[in-house]
Protein backbone atom coordinates (compact mmCIF):
# COMPACT_ATOMS: atom_id res chain seq x y z
CA UNK A 1 0.00 0.00 0.00
CA UNK A 2 1.21 3.58 -1.05
CA UNK A 3 0.61 6.73 1.22
CA UNK A 4 -0.16 10.00 0.37
CA UNK A 5 1.44 12.97 1.99
CA UNK A 6 2.50 16.64 1.16
CA UNK A 7 5.56 17.25 -0.83
CA UNK A 8 7.99 20.14 0.81
CA UNK A 9 7.01 22.30 -2.66
CA UNK A 10 3.21 21.92 -1.78
CA UNK A 11 3.83 22.80 2.13
CA UNK A 12 5.76 25.51 1.30
CA UNK A 13 3.22 26.88 -1.63
CA UNK A 14 0.64 26.76 1.71
CA UNK A 15 3.40 28.47 3.90
CA UNK A 16 3.41 31.44 1.29
CA UNK A 17 -0.30 31.60 0.91
CA UNK A 18 -0.80 32.21 4.54
CA UNK A 19 1.65 34.65 4.70
CA UNK A 20 0.24 36.64 2.29
CA UNK A 21 -3.08 36.61 3.60
CA UNK A 22 -2.38 37.66 7.41
CA UNK A 23 -0.10 40.41 5.28
CA UNK A 24 -3.32 41.06 4.15
CA UNK A 25 -5.41 41.15 6.55
CA UNK A 26 -3.27 42.43 9.36
CA UNK A 27 -3.34 45.97 8.22
CA UNK A 28 -7.12 45.76 7.78
CA UNK A 29 -7.53 44.43 11.39
CA UNK A 30 -5.12 47.11 12.79
CA UNK A 31 -6.80 50.21 10.43
CA UNK A 32 -10.67 48.67 12.18
CA UNK A 33 -9.20 48.99 15.46
CA UNK A 34 -7.71 52.43 15.81
CA UNK A 35 -10.94 53.44 13.77
CA UNK A 36 -13.27 52.27 16.07
CA UNK A 37 -10.69 53.32 19.27
CA UNK A 38 -10.88 56.63 17.75
CA UNK A 39 -14.43 56.46 17.78
CA UNK A 40 -14.58 55.82 21.45
CA UNK A 41 -12.70 58.53 22.41
CA UNK A 42 -14.92 60.98 20.23
CA UNK A 43 -17.85 60.18 22.04
CA UNK A 44 -16.10 60.50 25.24
CA UNK A 45 -14.98 64.04 24.04
CA UNK A 46 -18.39 64.76 23.49
CA UNK A 47 -19.39 63.91 26.40
CA UNK A 48 -17.03 65.98 28.45
CA UNK A 49 -18.08 68.81 26.18
CA UNK A 50 -21.77 68.33 27.70
CA UNK A 51 -20.67 67.90 31.19
CA UNK A 52 -18.91 71.25 30.92
CA UNK A 53 -21.71 72.95 29.62
CA UNK A 54 -23.63 71.80 32.72
CA UNK A 55 -20.42 72.44 34.89
CA UNK A 56 -21.40 76.01 33.11
CA UNK A 57 -24.85 76.41 33.85
CA UNK A 58 -24.15 75.58 37.25
CA UNK A 59 -21.22 77.17 38.22
CA UNK A 60 -21.28 80.37 35.76
CA UNK A 61 -17.93 79.46 34.18
CA UNK A 62 -15.64 76.94 32.97
CA UNK A 63 -13.65 74.66 35.53
CA UNK A 64 -9.74 75.29 35.48
CA UNK A 65 -8.85 71.58 34.55
CA UNK A 66 -11.02 68.63 33.40
CA UNK A 67 -10.70 65.79 35.69
CA UNK A 68 -8.18 68.18 38.35
CA UNK A 69 -4.96 68.97 39.63
CA UNK A 70 -2.97 66.08 41.66
CA UNK A 71 -4.22 65.77 44.63
CA UNK A 72 -1.92 64.28 48.38
CA UNK A 73 -3.48 62.44 51.23
CA UNK A 74 -3.72 65.20 53.75
CA UNK A 75 -0.05 65.13 55.64
CA UNK A 76 1.80 63.02 53.34
CA UNK A 77 3.17 63.16 50.37
CA UNK A 78 1.39 60.06 48.77
CA UNK A 79 -1.12 60.75 45.59
CA UNK A 80 -4.80 60.27 45.99
CA UNK A 81 -5.70 57.70 42.64
CA UNK A 82 -7.39 60.06 40.32
CA UNK A 83 -10.59 57.49 40.20
CA UNK A 84 -10.70 58.41 44.13
CA UNK A 85 -11.11 62.26 43.34
CA UNK A 86 -14.10 64.44 43.74
CA UNK A 87 -13.19 67.14 40.78
CA UNK A 88 -15.20 69.71 39.02
CA UNK A 89 -16.60 66.93 36.50
CA UNK A 90 -15.58 63.57 38.09
CA UNK A 91 -17.80 61.60 39.42
CA UNK A 92 -20.87 64.15 39.36
CA UNK A 93 -21.71 65.09 35.81
CA UNK A 94 -18.92 62.08 34.42
CA UNK A 95 -19.34 58.83 35.89
CA UNK A 96 -16.53 57.01 34.11
CA UNK A 97 -12.94 57.78 34.93
CA UNK A 98 -12.35 56.27 31.32
CA UNK A 99 -13.74 59.54 29.67
CA UNK A 100 -11.15 61.27 30.57
CA UNK A 101 -8.07 58.66 29.24
CA UNK A 102 -8.22 58.43 25.61
CA UNK A 103 -7.59 54.61 24.71
CA UNK A 104 -4.22 54.27 23.63
CA UNK A 105 -3.19 55.93 26.67
CA UNK A 106 -1.86 53.58 29.35
CA UNK A 107 -1.52 55.19 32.71
CA UNK A 108 -1.91 54.19 36.52
CA UNK A 109 -4.45 55.71 38.55
CA UNK A 110 -1.19 57.06 40.43
CA UNK A 111 0.64 58.80 37.68
CA UNK A 112 1.58 62.36 37.63
CA UNK A 113 3.05 64.55 35.72
CA UNK A 114 4.31 68.43 35.48
CA UNK A 115 3.40 69.58 31.56
CA UNK A 116 5.00 72.62 28.78
CA UNK A 117 2.76 74.62 26.85
CA UNK A 118 2.39 73.24 23.39
CA UNK A 119 3.71 74.97 19.96
CA UNK A 120 2.56 78.57 19.36
CA UNK A 121 1.52 79.92 16.02
CA UNK A 122 5.32 80.70 14.74
CA UNK A 123 4.04 82.68 11.79
CA UNK A 124 5.43 86.26 12.00
CA UNK A 125 2.69 88.35 14.19
CA UNK A 126 0.78 91.38 12.07
CA UNK A 127 0.57 88.25 9.12
CA UNK A 128 -1.94 85.67 10.24
CA UNK A 129 -5.24 87.34 11.27
CA UNK A 130 -8.04 85.21 12.14
CA UNK A 131 -10.86 87.09 13.10
CA UNK A 132 -11.81 90.49 13.52
CA UNK A 133 -10.38 91.50 17.07
CA UNK A 134 -10.34 95.27 17.04
CA UNK A 135 -14.00 95.16 16.05
CA UNK A 136 -13.95 97.16 12.58
CA UNK A 137 -15.93 94.76 11.02
CA UNK A 138 -13.16 93.35 8.77
CA UNK A 139 -10.03 90.90 9.28
CA UNK A 140 -6.92 92.48 8.37
CA UNK A 141 -3.72 92.34 9.98
CA UNK A 142 -4.40 94.71 12.46
CA UNK A 143 -6.19 92.04 14.11
CA UNK A 144 -3.45 90.05 14.56
CA UNK A 145 -1.17 91.65 17.57
CA UNK A 146 1.76 89.98 20.03
CA UNK A 147 -1.20 90.59 22.63
CA UNK A 148 -3.63 87.88 21.35
CA UNK A 149 -1.08 85.20 20.25
CA UNK A 150 -0.59 82.36 22.75
CA UNK A 151 1.53 83.59 25.57
CA UNK A 152 3.91 80.73 25.76
CA UNK A 153 5.37 77.68 23.99
CA UNK A 154 7.23 74.46 24.81
CA UNK A 155 10.21 75.76 26.69
CA UNK A 156 7.87 76.56 29.43
CA UNK A 157 6.73 74.38 31.85
CA UNK A 158 2.77 75.06 33.09
CA UNK A 159 2.67 76.68 36.56
CA UNK A 160 -0.20 78.19 38.91
CA UNK A 161 0.52 81.85 38.30
CA UNK A 162 1.60 80.90 34.34
CA UNK A 163 3.67 84.76 34.19
CA UNK A 164 5.68 84.04 37.15
CA UNK A 165 8.57 81.66 35.41
CA UNK A 166 9.12 81.14 39.36
CA UNK A 167 6.39 79.42 40.01
CA UNK A 168 6.03 75.91 41.14
CA UNK A 169 5.01 73.54 38.36
CA UNK A 170 1.52 72.72 38.29
CA UNK A 171 0.93 68.55 38.58
CA UNK A 172 -1.52 67.08 36.61
CA UNK A 173 -2.97 62.85 36.62
CA UNK A 174 -1.37 61.52 33.20
CA UNK A 175 -4.53 59.42 33.29
CA UNK A 176 -6.88 62.78 32.44
CA UNK A 177 -5.51 62.52 28.42
CA UNK A 178 -7.31 65.78 28.02
CA UNK A 179 -5.84 68.27 30.49
CA UNK A 180 -2.32 66.73 29.40
CA UNK A 181 -0.83 64.82 26.77
CA UNK A 182 2.93 63.23 26.36
CA UNK A 183 3.42 63.44 22.89
CA UNK A 184 6.68 63.37 20.04
CA UNK A 185 8.07 67.35 20.17
CA UNK A 186 9.38 67.30 16.47
CA UNK A 187 12.86 66.57 17.28
CA UNK A 188 13.57 63.13 18.12
CA UNK A 189 12.13 63.17 21.66
CA UNK A 190 9.11 63.51 23.66
CA UNK A 191 7.24 66.21 25.85
CA UNK A 192 3.74 66.29 28.16
CA UNK A 193 2.29 69.19 26.55
CA UNK A 194 -1.01 71.31 27.97
CA UNK A 195 -4.56 70.85 26.41
CA UNK A 196 -6.65 72.41 28.18
CA UNK A 197 -6.28 75.90 29.38
CA UNK A 198 -8.72 78.58 30.62
CA UNK A 199 -6.31 81.56 28.94
CA UNK A 200 -3.63 80.95 26.59
CA UNK A 201 -3.20 84.63 24.92
CA UNK A 202 -0.46 87.49 26.40
CA UNK A 203 -3.64 89.48 27.44
CA UNK A 204 -5.49 86.61 29.02
CA UNK A 205 -3.12 85.21 31.14
CA UNK A 206 -2.40 89.33 32.18
CA UNK A 207 -4.64 91.41 32.90
CA UNK A 208 -7.20 91.09 29.89
CA UNK A 209 -7.78 93.33 27.06
CA UNK A 210 -11.41 93.86 25.14
CA UNK A 211 -9.66 93.43 21.85
CA UNK A 212 -7.84 90.05 22.72
CA UNK A 213 -8.81 86.74 21.25
CA UNK A 214 -12.16 85.82 22.63
CA UNK A 215 -11.62 82.05 21.91
CA UNK A 216 -10.51 81.54 25.64
CA UNK A 217 -12.68 79.87 27.84
CA UNK A 218 -12.07 82.26 30.61
CA UNK A 219 -13.74 84.68 28.95
CA UNK A 220 -17.86 84.93 29.90
CA UNK A 221 -18.84 84.35 26.43
CA UNK A 222 -16.64 82.51 24.35
CA UNK A 223 -17.92 81.78 21.17
CA UNK A 224 -18.34 78.43 19.60
CA UNK A 225 -15.11 78.21 17.29
CA UNK A 226 -13.51 78.27 20.57
CA UNK A 227 -11.35 74.83 21.81
CA UNK A 228 -11.77 72.42 24.65
CA UNK A 229 -8.92 70.47 23.98
CA UNK A 230 -7.53 68.05 21.33
CA UNK A 231 -6.79 63.95 21.17
CA UNK A 232 -2.82 63.91 19.57
CA UNK A 233 -3.02 59.62 20.54
CA UNK A 234 -3.52 58.78 16.57
CA UNK A 235 -0.97 61.03 15.19
CA UNK A 236 1.45 59.47 12.42
CA UNK A 237 4.58 60.86 12.24
CA UNK A 238 7.03 61.12 9.09
CA UNK A 239 10.90 60.80 8.99
CA UNK A 240 11.53 64.51 10.10
CA UNK A 241 9.51 63.51 13.10
CA UNK A 242 6.95 65.66 12.47
CA UNK A 243 3.01 64.81 11.96
CA UNK A 244 1.93 64.16 9.19
CA UNK A 245 -0.50 66.28 7.25
CA UNK A 246 -3.65 63.82 8.20
CA UNK A 247 -6.67 64.05 9.56
CA UNK A 248 -5.97 62.08 12.56
CA UNK A 249 -6.00 64.16 15.63
CA UNK A 250 -9.84 65.01 16.83
CA UNK A 251 -10.32 68.65 18.33
CA UNK A 252 -12.80 69.11 20.54
CA UNK A 253 -14.75 72.83 19.69
CA UNK A 254 -17.08 74.50 22.28
CA UNK A 255 -19.65 74.36 19.68
CA UNK A 256 -20.49 71.48 16.89
CA UNK A 257 -18.50 68.64 19.30
CA UNK A 258 -15.67 66.77 18.62
CA UNK A 259 -14.14 66.40 14.79
CA UNK A 260 -11.33 65.08 13.15
CA UNK A 261 -8.69 67.99 12.60
CA UNK A 262 -5.26 67.78 10.43
CA UNK A 263 -2.44 66.71 13.16
CA UNK A 264 0.01 69.36 11.57
CA UNK A 265 -1.99 72.20 11.92
CA UNK A 266 -2.81 71.36 15.26
CA UNK A 267 0.55 70.97 15.90
CA UNK A 268 1.84 74.01 14.79
CA UNK A 269 -1.55 76.35 16.14
CA UNK A 270 -2.70 74.62 19.00
CA UNK A 271 -5.68 76.96 20.72
CA UNK A 272 -5.23 78.85 17.56
CA UNK A 273 -6.70 76.60 14.59
CA UNK A 274 -10.06 77.50 13.16
CA UNK A 275 -13.32 75.34 13.05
Amino acid sequence: MRTRAFTLLELLTVIAIIAVLAAIITPVYSRTKVSANRSSDLSNMNSLRSALQVYRVDQGGYPPALLGYVTLYEGTSNVIPANQLRTYLYPKRVESIDTFRPVPLRAAQTDITSAVWPNADSRAVGTAPQIDLNGDNKVDNTDDVVGSRQAFGPTRTVTSIPLDAASTPLQFYRVSGYDVALTRNGSGGTRTELRYALFWTQQGLGTGSANDDPRQLGYSDPPEGTVITWNSFYREYGSTGLPERAKLDVVLFLGGGAKPFDSREVFDRSWRIMP
